[in-house]
């Protein structure tokens, strides 16, 4: 791949705040690049390094049931909500509340000084997002220097080449610090480390109370065998002169006279041993120095490398992921774009929308790989010791909409440190399943964290209707579902697919509870995050049967049918499943119109509220869409009472729902909103009820404020929803194309039944389809459906083309026709 053809983003200005820096990362270590040629900071994150132990999840445990909770006063708080005494039910809920999940932390700071003198007036920057790599110029007397910084999974290293094209020029000094506690200094030859303490527990921003919100403890977790340790490495390799110093909690390197350098940085913890399943024992067996001298060793071999090598392998192993799908909406996909004349304040939004949608995939690869804990609300960077929301994993939307563009967009290896994630919750869920609520199966709350923190959060005082959610395992099997279903793969089906599944099901068939007349329903049930009108007017969280449950049940129910069929299994969960689906709770709409969101139609308190759960049941479940007549209207009506504006990520879900719906003018609508320059303080945390709209930063992150970038992630899902659905059922062309976007390409998009498909058009309608079968188990027939045409097509080669000519629509109302024919055609 030529310069010319790649994407690139542009800054003509340096970075002087974090907001502005280029993102990078390879799953293992995230960087963040900013400042200038005369003072440089590599903002560095490892992304294991989070607060916690491993035991603390099972130690909270032991204390809420100490401290009175479990199924029996779960029994008395199902007797106050039917008796309309949610005060009481409150008060007995506290009990349920762990404390917290705990937080992702920033790791080291490498700050480059350069000790001669810069011209930085002809300073550029550039990031590439198909190739992963971050290329800065500017000039020194008498010459140029170029320096090129990329973060490669190969190596498991963030690499940084600089190179004058005069000798001698480049004068440098290198400081390495933390704002962890600094255990251990090393300095030798060309490499210096530093040995990290992690906090052993870590309080959320919203808990002011707690005295030491940052625990560190020399005494190691309750088992005797973990130690919350870190580990930092830079290394060189110069044609200049090197001296490396000790200076207090730092370490130094100063290099003199050189033309070119290359610099390593390699970072590890105990924790991702433990997520990678070595036992914390085994870990430990070499102290503290031995995990600096693992860090050491894996810097000082990639520096063993020549640069060319360690850039093409980056660039080999990012084109395998980046490259599988490519997207181009308009006539330019490649080449440089001014990030902030373009993209920010740009008049061409369908360049905008592609650059978000490859952007997302870029942050996702460089965020989430085999081996490392799953992108968090803040991807892989943070530079904050107490971050908002302690930047974890918020599941009941943040970290699912995280991971609805890795199947479709091709980037199923990139999905796996979630799946992971989901198997660690499933094992410390059936625990809470079991002593806290008395039930069979596996649960999770509203939040979790590497560690498989699966409690009710909340401190015993945080309102339920975030705390207290008992759904949030069952919306992440969706994850799971989708994996397999866009995979087929047999063996992931089989030990994977199936036991979380049918698990998850499990615990939901002993929660269901008898309504008094024949119908199963979920008590307490909260619609996260949203509150109601009670009979006195004052604000309530607690009712039964909130729709998304119910639809969360039915759902994973039918899908547990759908896998024990694929995999030949006779096993009693069916037997259950059949009895309790046809008593379920319908979902319904209000007697306004719009879908209903609790299991009575109750007053919202604040009916712009940016979550939107009830519409789970249109993306990503697909209960509702297009082609349900009545049910659509009653979710359309719902979007519009909800309203455009919001933060990042419900924009992105909006858009996605729009997209879902056949509405293809209203989700470009809202990503126009969405893309839109934030220009206040994005220091200043922002009110969560939507009154200050977020955008996009300098750097393009999504923002609240602060920056959460489930937005970005969410934005390639609902962009990818407007050109190929991706819900069960037909293949749909442009279900939701905008009549702005008149051409375009799609490579390699993926579809449920492991099939790929290639898509060209041009004014608005389909001009080359080609799809392929990825696995023995893929379908050999597809129903194809662009507008009210549906066109049979027999898979019968491993990339079969479709006959365009079927689609013989007027260009000037192909658009229209896209819209209103997916709703005829009932295509899902």
């Amino acid at each position: 791949m030529t310069s010319d053809d790649t994407l690139r983003l542009r800054w003509q200005s340096p970075a002087a705040e974090w907001v502005e820096g280029i993102p990078l990362g390879n799953g293992r270590t995230g960087a963040m690049l900013l400042g200038d040629p005369a003072r440089t900071r590599l903002q560095l994150n490892d992304s294991s390094a989070w607060s916690g132990t491993p035991d603390r999840p099972a130690a909270a445990l032991d204390a809420l049931l100490a401290g009175g909770a479990g199924p029996e006063r779960l029994g008395e708080v199902r007797a106050a909500i039917d008796a309309g005494d949610y005060r009481t039910a409150e008060e007995l809920l506290y009990s349920f509340e762990g404390p917290w999940s705990q937080e992702f932390l920033p790791f080291a700071d490498l700050e480059l000084t350069t000790t001669a003198p810069v011209d930085a007036a002809g300073y550029t920057r550039e990031l590439d997002l198909d190739r992963a790599v971050a290329t800065e110029t500017w000039g020194v007397p008498g010459a140029r220097v170029r320096r090129t910084t990329w973060a490669t999974a190969v190596d498991g290293v963030v690499v940084m080449q600089l190179e004058s094209d005069a000798p001698g020029r480049l004068d440098l000094r290198l400081a390495l610090t933390s704002p962890l506690r600094v255990d251990r200094t090393r300095a030798n030859g060309n490499t210096i480390a530093l040995g990290l303490r992690i906090p052993v527990d870590g309080a959320p921003l919203h808990e002011e109370s707690v005295e030491q919100p940052l625990l560190y403890d020399d005494a190691i977790s309750r088992s005797g065998d973990y130690d919350a340790y870190g580990a930092i490495a830079v290394t060189v390799s110069t044609d200049g002169t090197v001296r490396s110093a000790d200076v207090g909690d730092s370490a130094e390197l100063r290099i003199t006279g050189a033309r070119r350098l290359l610099l390593v940085v390699g970072t590890d913890t105990t924790a991702r041993s433990w997520w990678n399943g070595v036992d914390p024992a085994e870990s430990r067996a070499g102290g503290r120095d031995a995990l600096i001298d693992s860090v050491v060793d894996l810097a000082e071999r990639a520096r063993s490398r020549p640069a060319g090598q360690l850039l093409g392998d980056h660039e080999s192993d990012v084109a395998r992921l980046l490259g599988a799908s490519t997207t181009r909406i308009g006539p330019r996909r490649g080449g440089s774009f001014d990030v902030a004349t373009d993209i920010l304040r740009g008049d061409d939004d369908a360049l905008v929308a592609t650059v978000l949608h490859e952007f997302g995939r870029y942050l996702l690869v460089s965020s989430s790989r085999p081996g490392s804990p799953p992108a968090n609300l803040q991807g892989i960077w943070n530079d904050e010791l107490r971050p908002p929301w302690s930047s974890n994993y918020t599941i009941n939307i943040n970290t699912q909409m995280n991971y609805w563009a890795a199947e479709p967009t091709a980037l199923a290896e990139c999905h796996e440190p979630l799946l992971r994630l989901i198997d660690r919750l499933q094992q410390t869920g059936s625990d809470v399943a079991a002593r806290l609520y008395g039930a069979r199966g596996w649960v999770a709350h509203h939040n979790t964290d590497p560690w498989g923190w699966a409690l009710p959060v909340g401190a015993g005082h945080g309102n339920p209707s975030w705390a207290i959610w008992m759904m949030g395992g069952l919306w992440l099997t969706d994850q799971v579902w989708q994996h397999w279903n866009y995979t087929r793969d047999r063996a992931y089906l089989a030990e994977q697919a199936w036991p979380i599944l049918s698990q998850a099901a499990e615990f939901a068939l002993d929660w269901l509870v008898d309504d008094g007349s024949g119908g199963l329903r979920t008590v307490p049930s909260t619609s996260p995050e949203n509150l109601f009108r009670g009979p006195d007017g004052h604000p309530e969280s607690l009712a039964q049967s909130s729709t998304m449950d119910m639809v969360l049940i039915g759902t994973l129910f039918i899908r547990v049918r759908r896998l024990a069929a694929e995999l030949g299994l006779d096993h009693p969960v069916l037997g259950e499943i059949a009895a309790a689906l046809p008593r379920l709770v319908p979902f319904a709409a209000a007697s306004g119109g719009w879908l209903r969101e609790w299991g009575e139609d109750l007053t919202e308190v604040d009916p712009d509220h940016r979550h939107m759960s009830q519409m789970v049941t249109v993306y990503p479940l697909g209960a509702i869409d297009s082609g349900s007549p009545g049910l659509a209207a009653a979710a359309k009506a719902t979007l519009d009472r909800r309203g455009n504006g919001a933060m990042g990520w419900s924009w992105a879900w909006k858009i996605a729902l729009r997209a879902r719906l056949g509405d293809g003018e209203t989700a470009r609508e809202l990503l126009r909103e969405a893309s839109a320059p934030f220009e206040r303080d994005h220091r200043r945390l922002a009110p969560v009820d939507g009154s200050e709209w977020g955008g996009l930063l300098p750097n393009l992150f999504s923002t609240h404020p602060p920056f959460q970038l489930d937005g970005n992630y969410g934005f390639t899902a609902g962009i990818r929803e407007m050109l190929v659905g991706t819900a069960e059922g037909d293949l749909r062309l442009l279900p939701a194309l905008p009549a702005a976007w008149r051409e375009g390409a799609v490579t390699g998009a993926r579809v449920p039944g492991a099939l790929a498909v290639d898509l060209r058009w041009q004014g608005g309608a389909p001009v080359e389809v080609v799809v392929r079968r990825l696995a023995p188990d893929a379908p050999r027939a597809v129903v194809v459906v662009f507008g009210a045409t549906r066109a049979h097509l027999d898979l019968v080669d491993d990339a079969t083309r479709l006959d365009c000519s079927v689609f013989d629509v007027d260009v000037d109302v192909a658009v229209e026709g896209a819209v209103e024919g997916a709703e005829r055609a009932g295509a899902r």
